[in-house]
């Protein structure tokens, strides 16, 4: 076995590990890390396809969410060449307690970045693709213009593509949302992530009601864009508080709502309080379409780019059908 770099970094991706990934994190008491139930653990990753998806990445050197954020559903998605691209860098200016991805001083924005994940999307054949980033409070716009630049390489390079983006909350930095929102991404999403009373503990760099404004403010300047927005549970929220986010997303006008488990990362995260039954999820997901979402998907291992493209195909499905019914 090959040592490990003494810098704390992958020689080949230049990816944090171990305490220096997250340095702001180093003094924290350890939370010891519960065994999961049966119903959450996944298979390893196996297939050829997988590797070969995991090539592409690295040959077009793009981050990813999948591997920065140790998404638990890596296996299934690449294998199907479905990647959640990670733009922005990967260094965030944020210390969620929950997330895995690095935090610290990020590096400048790559301009050829947008180029290199829509070539990628054209070479995995993607009929949708997922593109999300890190928070870049150091930059004047937090990177939407970044954003847009992907969303219009994309549509340049493979005009078929429908696009979602995951964006940050681009708290503070005005018009942003704008930016994002006018290059027209067919989707576009912003995690809500927990109830409002464990923001001060879990996304402590955010807050809540800003983020229920910018998906908002998506739908005012163009109700034809569909908004997401996702919720980890698992945290210590009650079911009472998860319903009142539910009524606060749809009073946002948000049409899709994912809602999983939340899987602690290391020792030096938020400790996960509680495992959710699937007969819970199911519960929540019978509420959530109650309340008048047009889709819903909860499940233990559900994340919001978990199975997006069939979900997209679901969403406007959903759509014509409400349409057609007034």
């Amino acid at each position: 076995m090959s040592e490990a770099p003494k810098n704390g970094f992958d020689s080949e991706r230049k990816v944090l590990r171990g305490a220096d990934r997250h340095p702001e994190k180093r003094n924290r008491a350890d939370s010891p890390i519960l065994k999961k139930p049966d119903w959450i653990r996944v298979k390893a990753p196996t297939s050829p396809v997988y590797a070969e998806t995991k090539k592409l990445v690295r040959d077009l050197k793009l981050n990813t969410v999948c591997e920065e954020a140790g998404c638990p559903n890596i296996g299934e998605c690449w294998a199907e060449r479905h990647a959640t691209v990670m733009i922005l860098g990967s260094v965030c200016t944020r210390a969620c307690s929950f997330c895995n991805v690095a935090t610290g001083l990020p590096d400048m924005l790559d301009p050829h970045e947008p180029t290199r994940v829509a070539e990628a999307a054209a070479r995995l054949g993607l009929k949708h693709i997922v593109v999300t980033s890190v928070d870049r409070d150091d930059l004047t716009d937090g990177g939407a213009e970044h954003f847009a630049a992907t969303i219009r390489a994309i549509r340049a390079r493979t005009p078929a593509t429908t696009i979602e983006v995951l964006t940050p909350d681009f708290l503070r930095k005005d018009g942003a949302i704008e930016i994002v929102a006018q290059a027209r991404p067919d989707v576009f999403n912003h995690n809500i992530e927990t109830v409002p009373r464990l923001y001060p503990t879990i996304r402590p760099g955010a807050r809540y009601f800003a983020s229920l404004q910018l998906l908002a403010r998506v739908k005012a300047i163009d109700p034809a864009i569909f908004t997401k927005s996702g919720l980890m549970v698992g945290l210590g929220e009650e079911k009472i508080e998860v319903h009142q986010v539910m009524d606060d997303l749809r009073a946002a006008d948000v049409d899709f709502l994912t809602i999983g488990q939340y899987l602690q990362p290391t020792l030096k995260h938020a400790a996960v309080a509680a495992f959710v039954t699937p007969a819970e999820f199911d519960a929540y997901a019978r509420i959530a379409k109650s309340k008048g979402f047009l889709m819903v998907a909860a499940t233990p291992l559900t994340r919001s780019s978990y199975h997006a493209g069939d979900d997209f195909a679901r969403l406007r499905e959903a759509r014509a059908a409400s349409l057609a019914a007034q």
